[in-house]
């Protein structure tokens, strides 16, 4: 055990050396630097999921007995615990982990959020706890774990200390925004909970899953509209599924992806909307998970990760869990475009005329605009060009990242307008609809009409001209006539 630990501090401190110490110096850095060195172990992680899965089905199973009732203030900071030994007790089974303590946070409430997405007790237990989770072997930047349920619904990561404390105080803010803008690409958080064994604390949130492991990835973004250190490494490349960032974004899709009008209009009201909630929260240095699924590289063997036949069982599905689902106004036509054929997806175009799906969600919303973050980006800033660096002020960081996505990620289709051949140019007339046929004939009409106005006019001018000119010469023939038989007889 001793010798874990000086393994432990001495990975502390290359870990420090190797980021920015000033980045990452907080309380709880060491214990979770700890957490993350002791579950590396395969035994240590397999513990830990048998430990989740206990304390879950535990606290959930309980909360059934719970009469239903409107959410209050103080729902949010409820914290419920609850210590199963590992010989069991009177209210806990026994069980082979070591002795832990399980904490729930604020369960009414993540009970609250889970009906509001259709999710049923039964089937959330089935999701975790009936079967066995799934560790992704890609973990993030930040050194998390995660766990996914073996039906894709449910995704579970280790947060820190400072994320969790975060999450609570933004439950009841979270809470008003569901209510209104239930179709949102924020993550959608099921639970949060904490494991505390040997000094050591866990703590978990449960979310809902972006990028489906049945469907193939064949590209995958992590995207801030910023451009420092906005490209993947070398070591990243070389996994099997790397995930690539802004600058490489633009390498591989110069030109964008393309959306019809109708998705794409939804898709940026989405963002705003979102955008404007983390501005109000104080949140930055989110990004958009993206995954791009190529339907044109589809074979008719292909799955995805998890094989299987790539549908999700209809009684279990989350409402808005999709990525369609989450940016449709309408139930109605997400219902209709979320058939088999799209996967929850979003149909999209390469300029090339690639036929793509989209799948995508914002991550990593539990950083707020903090001191240390503060610091961070004033050292940036007088290094490096201070509106490139990833750390800036929420309001700032909103516009970039509506602007990088409004015009270097997503674009709108322009309508499609005929264009004949040369050879077919002169031969083949126009094309016009009846109400243009019908207004051209009309003008026609008209301009035939006014043609014989004027003719007829000319004509009569001409006509009154020339007997204006006969009167006269007849009258000037009567006036001599008639001057001179009055002289003759004066």
């Amino acid at each position: 055990q001793q010798s874990v630990k000086c393994w432990v501090h001495l990975f502390s401190f290359l870990y420090c050396r190797r980021h920015s110490l000033w980045q990452h110096l907080s309380l709880p850095l060491f214990s979770n630097i700890m957490h993350f060195f002791i579950l590396a172990t395969s035994t240590t992680s397999s513990a830990l999921k048998g430990a989740i899965q206990l304390g879950i089905g535990y606290t959930v199973g309980n909360l059934t007995s719970k009469p239903d009732r409107d959410v209050l203030m103080q729902d949010f900071y409820v914290v419920e615990s609850v210590f199963l030994p590992s010989e069991g007790s009177n209210l806990t089974p026994a069980h082979h982990y070591p002795d832990f303590r399980f904490k729930t946070y604020a369960p009414l409430a993540f009970r609250y959020f889970r009906d509001l997405f259709g999710i049923k007790p039964d089937d959330y237990l089935y999701s975790l706890v009936n079967e066995p989770l799934i560790e992704l072997v890609n973990p993030g930047a930040s050194g998390s774990l995660f766990y996914l349920t073996s039906d894709d619904e449910f995704i579970i990561k280790t947060v820190q200390h400072k994320e969790a404390k975060f999450l609570q105080r933004l439950l009841p803010g979270y809470y008003m925004n569901l209510n209104q803008n239930p179709r949102t690409l924020l993550p959608k958080f099921y639970g949060l909970y904490c494991i505390q064994s040997g000094g050591i604390n866990i703590r978990l949130v449960v979310m809902n899953n972006v990028l489906p492991r049945s469907v193939k990835m064949h590209y995958k973004y992590d995207l801030k509209g910023s451009t420092y250190k906005r490209r993947a490494s070398r070591k990243e490349r070389e996994k099997a599924c790397p995930t690539y960032k802004d600058l490489d974004f633009q390498d591989m899709h110069e030109e964008g992806l393309y959306f019809d009008a109708e998705t794409y209009n939804n898709l940026m009201k989405t963002l705003q909307r979102d955008c404007r909630v983390l501005e109000s929260f104080k949140i930055m240095d989110y990004s958009l998970l993206l995954g791009v699924h190529v339907l044109d590289h589809r074979e008719g063997g292909e799955q995805g990760q998890a094989g299987g036949d790539g549908r999700r069982p209809v009684a279990q599905r989350v409402l808005y869990s999709t990525a369609m689902e989450s940016i449709q106004g309408d139930g109605k036509a997400a219902e209709a475009l979320t058939t088999d054929d799209t996967m929850g997806g979003i149909p999209a175009r390469t300029h090339k005329d690639e036929k793509l799906l989209i799948y995508l969600g914002i991550i990593d919303i539990l950083q707020s605009y903090r001191f240390i973050k503060k610091l961070e980006h004033s050292w940036k800033a007088l290094v490096y060009d201070g509106d490139s660096v990833s750390v800036h002020r929420p309001g700032f960081y909103a516009s970039r990242f509506l602007k990088f996505m409004s015009t270097r990620v997503f674009r709108k289709t322009q309508p499609i307008r005929f264009s004949p051949s040369k050879r077919t140019r002169t031969s083949i007339p126009a094309l016009k609809s009846c109400s243009q046929e019908i207004l051209s004939s009309q003008a026609d009409e008209r301009n035939e009409e006014d043609r014989r106005d004027r003719l007829v006019g000319a004509r009569s001018l001409a006509s009154l001209d020339g007997q204006g000119t006969q009167n006269k010469s007849l009258t000037d023939q009567h006036l001599c006539q008639g001057s001179g038989g009055g002289i003759g007889r004066s």
